[in-house]
């Protein structure tokens, strides 16, 4: 078992409740995204409602793109809904004006239900004043704190399974590393007799040849087919990766940066190999990186 602090963006709750003469449902889904991007379908008639809600969430949440629905119905037996015949005359032109606009536009709209125009403000007499939604509003944002630790736990379940994979894909990472820093000593005395060659070559082609120039040259070839670095620089990163796994907090764009360092230090392995079993290595390599780096995009 990894001791991995990850938490997913993806998750999902929902709870049913009671009170106040009214029932409700409410549901909270999320998947990745590159901030917290956060839509609401609540009912717009209770007072303080939906900066709660906002508040709420932020709380438990950094990143992904959250979607959060309150759906509510007053209970059977419970006082007669009044509906206000003038709000509703108001909110049916508007709604007339809305799709006639839209028509226009060449938009077509979704024609909206009986009881999606219910819970429009001022339709009913059921929303009044912060002193009449105030017991209601406090029952409902109870029961939101218990929806959204359930919702956490979803979420930190996801990012323990995430770390597992990850910490799966560091590991395979690392004894490629370990393949090709082997890989590379193999190919040294390759390595030297090109170097050798391609002297020869120099020098049978320009007798009069400047010896530091010719020197400087085979150096530079030197230093280009040198992997070292690269292979250090992996090691650094997987150290780095590593830590980011037991990191408490919002890591995943920590972890996105890391991702192209591992594909740029891969990609620089390959051009640099000049040896089939060092290309090889460096393509499962950059494979591994790619399939890590999708499950980093679901990270937090």
């Amino acid at each position: 078992m990894v001791n991995a602090s990850l938490v997913s963006m993806t998750g999902f709750a929902t709870r049913r409740g009671e009170g106040e003469g009214f029932g409700w449902t409410w549901d909270v889904r999320s998947v990745n995204g590159k901030g917290l991007d956060l839509r609401l379908r609540l009912p717009d008639w209770i007072d303080g409602l939906e900066p709660a809600v906002r508040a709420a969430v932020a709380k438990v949440a950094g990143r992904g793109n959250i979607t959060l629905s309150l759906k509510l119905a007053r209970e059977t037996g419970s006082e007669a809904l009044r509906v206000n015949t003038a709000g509703l005359d108001a909110v049916l032109t508007a709604l007339t004006t809305v799709r006639a606009r839209a028509e226009a536009a060449g938009l077509e709209l979704a024609k909206p239900s009986a009881a999606e125009i219910l819970s429009l403000r001022g339709v009913t007499d059921q929303g009044g004043d912060a002193e009449e939604t105030g017991p209601l509003l406090k029952a409902l944002l109870n029961d939101l704190t218990r929806l959204l630790a359930d919702f956490a736990a979803m979420r930190a379940a996801e990012g323990r399974a995430l770390g597992e994979v990850i910490s799966a894909q560091i590991s395979r990472i690392e004894a490629l590393a370990a393949e090709a820093k082997a890989a590379a000593e193999a190919r040294r005395p390759e390595m030297e007799r090109m170097l050798r060659e391609n002297l020869a070559r120099v020098l049978a082609g320009a007798a009069e040849a400047d010896p530091a120039r010719i020197a400087q040259e085979l150096a530079v070839m030197a230093v280009k087919a040198d992997v070292t670095e690269e292979l250090d620089r992996l090691s650094a990163h997987i150290d780095a990766a590593r830590k980011l796994l037991v990191e408490h907090g919002a890591v995943g764009r920590k972890f996105d940066f890391l991702m192209q360092e591992f594909m740029r230090e891969a990609n620089t392995l390959c051009s640099k190999s000049g040896n089939a079993g060092l290309t090889r290595i460096g393509l499962d390599l950059k494979t591994v990186i790619d399939q890590m780096r999708e499950q980093v995009q679901n990270v937090e």
